[in-house]
Order: C-alpha cells, then structure tokens, then sequence
C-alpha cells in the first residue's frame, strides 16, 4: 500500500482498531483528534479518524480500547549507542575528550559480545518502556544489536563504527568495510533492520578515509553519518590536523548531502549552517549529552529557519545515563529558548517533529514518525490519567512539557504490540535484570568501580 493509500468507505475487516481519547496523528496537517480511532491491518495504518465513524465502517479481528489515553506517533532515536547501557554512571562529571579517551575507550576495548548483547537487549527495554519504536545506532559488533532489536520487535539502523588507527575491532578503517558488507547483507530481508556506513567523527577519521566511507555508503545505498563539530574543543583538533573546521572538511570532500546524517553539531557558525541546509544534510541534537559532557548549546532554531532537517536522539546511556527520548524533547524545547534567548523558540510542535518526522528522515527512514493511512503502525500511547498530565489543553504541550516517558502505557511496532500495562510482550526483563548486574560485576572488578 503507497503512502497515500486511504480506506474504502465500505465496511472492511481489520486486524486491530484502536479506539483512544486523543490521537496526535503528526500527519502533514498535524491534526489532532479526539474520541478517535486507528483501523490497523498488515502492519499498516488503514485509517484514522472519529472513532463512531471507523467503528461503523470496519470490522476489526481484535479491538485495543485505550480510552483515557493519548495515542501518538512512536518516538525515534535519531542517535545512540545501545550497548552503552552497560555504562551508566560508569564516568560521570567528565568533559568530553576526558570521558572518552580516560574512561570510556578503555572498558569498551574489553568488552566481549556476551556483554554487548546484555547492553542491547537492556536498551531495547528502555526504548521500549518510554516510547521509543525506532533507532539509528553506532557502535561495534552491531549484528548483536540487529538480532536484539529485531527479537524485541524494535526497528533499528545499525552503524558498525571505526576510527582511523587501530582498535580492538579493526586494525584499519579499511577493515571495517567487509564487516559492514556482511552487516547489510546478514539484515537485507529484515522488515525491521537497516543499515548505515558509520565513521567515528571528522577529527578521529582522516578526510580521505571518510570520503573513501562515503563512497562505500553510496556503493550500498544507506545512509552515512558521522558525530560532527560536537564542541569547540573538536573544531581546534580539526584546525589543529588539517587547517579546517568540521563542516569545512565535510563539504571539501564533497560529504554533504541528503544521504548524510550528523550527530550533534553544537559548534556551527551562520555560514555553516546555510551550507547544511542547501546540502539537504540532516542533523540530530542530542542535549541531555551535550549538557552533561559541557560540549556546548547547539543552534537549533537558527538551523531549522535556515531548513535544516533537525532530529533529536540521546546519545548513549553512558553520556546521558537515560534513553528517554520524552526527556530529549523537552530539554530541547527548553535549552532552545535559553540559547537563541527567545521564548518562542523550538516550540512544542518543532520538539515533537524533531522527535518524529525529522528522526525519521534522519534515519532515512521517512514513512516513519506520523499516524497516516498507509504508514507504519508505529504508535504509543499515553495514559491520560497521570496527574501530571491533567488537565488537557493542548496535547502536543503534554506530550513535551509535562511526559516524562513513565506515562507510557502502550507501545506497538508494525502492529504488534511490544508493552502494554507493565507487561514487556517481547523482553524478559526480570531475566535481563540479573544479567546487568553481572555486567555490572564485572566493570567493576575490572576497571575498580
């Protein structure tokens, strides 16, 4: 069915339809509807709309009765590190540079794949406990990450990282190619599991190794990214290197374009950010990491004016130490406001399309993020009820101000639901429980946490 599919109007079965108090439907118009109902079938959404009307005018083989809840789009992680889970509090209080080449880069060259299928399996719950139906990863051994986001019903795109000099996964960034080959071929009949051609960043990764990446991203069709001017202290390793800021070396090597997604840009100057735009190259802010990490603000309503695709993510747990994309969205709204001193500022609706819609195209994935007829059945719902959610005046409001993630009640993919009222339908979670503290033994032994 194309995206513009719509339904009959004549009475037709269903596979669900789910009936909710509000449906915040993210489609172009960003209608937003109440006492309304989804008719899904096939994974897709079939229709949305009153729901007197679609009771009327479908049969569903099961129904979901949501009422008090409020129903929106699945959120979308436009950037994390899924294993890093096995890191949270691990190196806390740390500027960037010292957080990752004193602590983190040491534990990760130890970790072995039992460990990252832990890490994995732990972010998939968190996603999917706050919302979260899809995900754009970078990290190492990311066929584990693919198995376990597809085992928990989660749609992921997976980013198998390199640097430059040696690592303990690959002696050369070379090296890395035949195992993202491998990667994209293993995933290539998986509904849920794509793939992306994944450098480190432009101060870790030489300009011709990133450009001979590049090639590889196109040679594949999937999209490219890269972590990118993150601070002020990476653009001076740049001009330190090769007499260049980070966007500068992007564009002299010919790597902005809409295949390309950029992970953070925090440092960007107005000349810059006009080059982003007119390349159609997309970025994803992460601000609970910048924050903690003291990387900077970025300039995210000057590059959504300019018509830069802004995305929002994570980051990973370990420079965040949540997952929770309710919290991303509301401190992107608010850390907007403080950094272009302006009230009116990345607004609820640009958050919530931030966490959505721009996520997905980010991932290169852009059916994703709305509930329109002939989309993804992607949907979560919150419940209505928590006091910090009443009264109602606006939905979208909520869903950035006032959800916390822990209102989440409902989180279907393609469908099928994954969680519903406390039960993980996809996840031993009493089981990964165990599991974690072992890792977290371990850690400790190791590296004397």
């Amino acid at each position: 069915m194309s995206p513009s599919a719509t339904a009959d109007s004549a009475s037709r079965a269903c596979d669900l339809l789910v009936r909710a108090d509000a449906v915040i439907t993210q489609d172009d118009a960003r209608r937003v509807l109440t006492d309304a109902a989804v008719a899904i079938g096939d994974g897709l959404v079939l229709e949305v709309g009153d729901y007197a009307d679609l009771d009327a005018r479908w049969v569903p083989r099961q129904r979901l009765d949501l009422s008090g809840k409020m129903v929106m789009p699945g959120l979308v992680n436009g950037h994390t590190h899924l294993p890093m889970t096995l890191l949270r509090g691990f190196a806390d209080d740390l500027p960037l540079m010292e957080w990752l080449e004193g602590h983190i880069w040491p534990v990760e060259a130890k970790l072995n794949e039992d460990m990252l299928d832990i890490g994995a399996r732990l972010g998939c719950a968190e996603l999917i406990r706050t919302g979260c139906t899809a995900f754009l990863n970078g990290y190492f051994h990311e066929h584990i990450t693919g198995d376990a986001a597809s085992s928990c019903g989660l749609r992921a795109v997976l980013g198998e990282g390199f640097f430059a000099f040696p690592s303990p996964f690959f002696p050369t960034a070379e090296a890395c190619w035949e195992a993202i080959r491998e990667l994209e071929a293993r995933f290539s009949n998986n509904p849920l599991v794509r793939t992306a051609v994944t450098p480190h960043a432009a101060f870790t990764v030489p300009p011709e190794i990133l450009a001979a990446s590049y090639e590889l991203a196109e040679s594949l069709d999937i999209p490219w990214q890269t972590h990118l001017a993150e601070s002020p202290i990476e653009t001076s390793v740049c001009l330190g290197k090769y007499g260049m800021r980070p966007v500068e070396i992007l564009r002299r090597e010919g790597l902005l374009s809409p295949r390309v997604t950029l992970h953070h840009c925090v440092d960007v100057e107005e000349r810059e950010i006009a080059q982003l735009a007119a390349s159609g190259a997309n970025v994803v802010h992460n601000p609970a990491s910048n924050l903690k990490l003291c990387s900077g603000m970025s300039p995210v309503q000057a590059m959504l004016d300019a018509g830069v695709n802004v995305g929002l993510g994570t980051d990973g747990a370990s420079s965040n130490n949540q997952l929770n994309m309710f919290r991303d969205m509301g401190l992107a709204a608010l850390l907007g406001k403080i950094r272009h001193g302006d009230a009116r500022a990345v607004n609820a609706q640009a958050a919530l399309d931030m966490a959505t819609r721009n996520s997905a195209r980010c991932l290169g994935w852009p059916e994703l993020g709305r509930i329109e007829a002939g989309y993804p059945a992607d949907m979560i719902a919150l419940d209505l009820f928590s006091p910090n959610l009443m009264p109602v005046f606006n939905h979208v409001s909520h869903a950035v101000y006032a959800s916390t993630g822990m209102e989440v009640c409902m989180t279907m993919v393609a469908g099928e639901v994954l969680y519903l009222y406390g039960d993980f339908r996809t996840l031993d979670v009493s089981g990964l429980r165990k599991e974690a503290v072992r890792c977290a033994k371990w850690v400790r032994n190791a590296f004397g946490k």
